[in-house]
Parts: C-alpha cells; structure tokens; sequence
C-alpha cells in the first residue's frame, strides 16, 4: 500500500446497514467531492501505471466508471466500459457473477477489444471480487489480457483479492478495511 502524509481513509464515509443490515457501506462521494482528495487518488495510479504496458483501462459500472475515465484520460488510453445488463447499445458479451442477492451479469460490447490487447481493470474497491472476475473473463473471452486489477480499496477480509490472484489476475489498491473498522 502506498503510505504518504495524506489520509485517504478520511474521505471514505462508513455507512452502517447499507444496504442490508450488518454491512457497512464505503462511500467515496466524499472523496470525490474534495479536490485534493481526488487528485491525490488520480496521481497515485497515475505514478503507478504511467510507464506500464497495456493498451486500455476498463472501468466497472458503476463506481468503477469514476476513477476509470480519469485515468484513462491522463495516461492517453482508450476507455472500455463494463455495464450491468442491459446497458449497452450495440453487440455484447455477457457474463455471469454472484452478488449478495443471487446472480447478475456483467457486459461489454464485443468489438472493444482483440488478441494482443492488454487491460488495466479499474473499479472503487474489492470486495468479494465478482465484477472483476467476470470482468476478467470478459477480457479473456474477446482474446486479450488483464494487465491488472485496481481499485480505491480492498475488503480483504471478503476474499476477492485472493480470488482474483488465484484466477491469475494480479491486484492493486490505495486502501483496506477490515470488516468491523469504521
């Protein structure tokens, strides 16, 4: 984790039984309302990602699209955009992933990427780390490869980033938090 003077965890509100009861929220809307909150959030990726080979940063609906877009922009890559079902215009693929409430799917236009391609995937955070497995799968399924997923925070205590180093894709946050922490 990058460690600096800047406290990154106070511009991400906890809120509790959201949006069940016993789950406590991250909501980085206050992050995204402080200049200096975002700025420093967009240049550590940037440090990180600024000399890397890969060809295009995929964003997650919806959070995802937030951070994604602003990186994409500063580093001169294309954005691809991974929606929730039926969302997109044109041809898609689509994939399966679980959630807290049964199944959902995760799409892409399925002319946004070829064989030789190679995707940073960006969301706000990792949790159980469906969306970026099917994200993942995706990227795979269209011929090209995850570069790296990378997110605002990690829930580790949720396993998602193991899941997603075990299925091979490599991950990358600013922050974690446990479970309990507020």
């Amino acid at each position: 984790m990058p460690t600096d003077a800047f406290d990154l965890k106070s511009l991400i509100r906890p809120v509790t039984d959201f949006p069940k009861p016993g789950v406590i929220f991250r909501d980085i809307t206050p992050l995204f309302q402080s200049p200096r909150g975002l700025r420093h959030v967009a240049d550590q990726f940037i440090e990180r990602y600024v000399e890397a080979d890969f060809s295009h940063v995929g964003a997650l609906d919806a959070r995802g699209f937030l951070i994604g877009s602003i990186i994409a922009h500063q580093l001169n890559k294309p954005l691809i955009l991974f929606r929730k079902q039926g969302k997109l215009p044109a041809d898609v693929l689509a994939e399966g992933y679980q959630t807290e409430y049964g199944e959902a799917f995760l799409e892409v236009h399925a002319d946004s990427l070829c064989e030789g391609d190679a995707v940073l995937i960006m969301d706000d955070l990792i949790a159980t780390g469906g969306t970026l497995l099917a994200a993942a799968k995706l990227i795979r399924r269209m011929g090209a490869a995850v570069f790296e997923a990378a997110a605002i925070i990690d829930l580790p205590e949720l396993g998602g980033s193991q899941k997603l180093q075990a299925a091979g894709v490599q991950t990358f946050c600013l922050t974690e938090f446990s479970l309990s922490e507020y």
